[in-house]
């Protein structure tokens, strides 16, 4: 049984397409990345898998089930969760209010209000809080966004540590980054699939390179 699968999946924004037959397959404790320029679909197929769209077509499966038609609070309680582009913490809380922080490396911030902290702080309490309810499959959608260098190491290094209970499906537009953290790799462009599979395959594919180099955009 897979974590998760979105089967033949489409959706329009009025007369524009932002997704077209889209197929994924996730195996339980696998970590895929969803890579692809601005305007790909890539945050669209996260608000179609988490409830916060309809699709216009296709069939999402969560671990066997299909919740399709389910609202986003029904698919949380059978194990999905995720993060945003952008934080969306509750700033007057301290972060021992928000989360027990110990083991990720924050303790000496815990009685910090969370509105203080450095936007990578927040992009890591709001990782912890992601895995609060112990999802089954976990969402997250450009975590290293707005970071600096060494931020964006330090998140990457608590993504590696998740544990692999956890199926993790990660929207990335610095693939170097992405390709640091996942075992798989599907490219959208312009609302399709345009490649998939291993990291060296995606590394050394042309119509992926031609993408990143500019060449071609959505």
């Amino acid at each position: 049984m897979m974590a998760l699968q979105v089967e033949q999946l489409s959706h329009s924004f009025g007369g524009l397409l932002a997704l077209s037959d889209v197929n994924l397959a996730v195996a339980p404790g696998e970590r895929l990345a969803i890579i692809g320029p601005n305007g790909a679909g890539k945050t669209t197929l996260f608000n179609i898998v988490t409830g916060i769209f309809r699709p216009s077509a296709g069939r999402i499966r969560l671990l066997g089930q299909d919740v399709t038609r389910l609202p986003p609070h029904r698919r949380a309680q059978l194990g999905l969760a995720r993060t945003f582009q952008i934080t969306t913490l509750f700033p007057r809380l301290t972060v021992l209010d928000s989360v027990l922080l110990a083991e990720w490396g924050l303790a000496d911030r815990c009685h910090a209000v969370t509105g203080r902290l450095s936007y990578g702080e927040q992009r890591q309490v709001e990782l912890i809080l992601a895995l609060a309810g112990a999802p089954k499959v976990l969402l997250l959608d450009e975590p290293t966004a707005g970071l600096s260098p060494a931020e964006t190491a330090s998140v990457a290094e608590m993504i590696r540590r998740f544990s692999r209970d956890t199926t993790i499906l990660l929207i990335e537009h610095d693939m170097d980054v992405a390709l640091e953290l996942v075992d798989r790799v599907t490219v959208l462009f312009q609302g399709r699939v345009l490649a998939e599979g291993s990291k060296e395959k995606i590394r050394s594919d042309p119509e992926v390179a031609a993408i990143y180099l500019g060449t071609d955009d959505a």
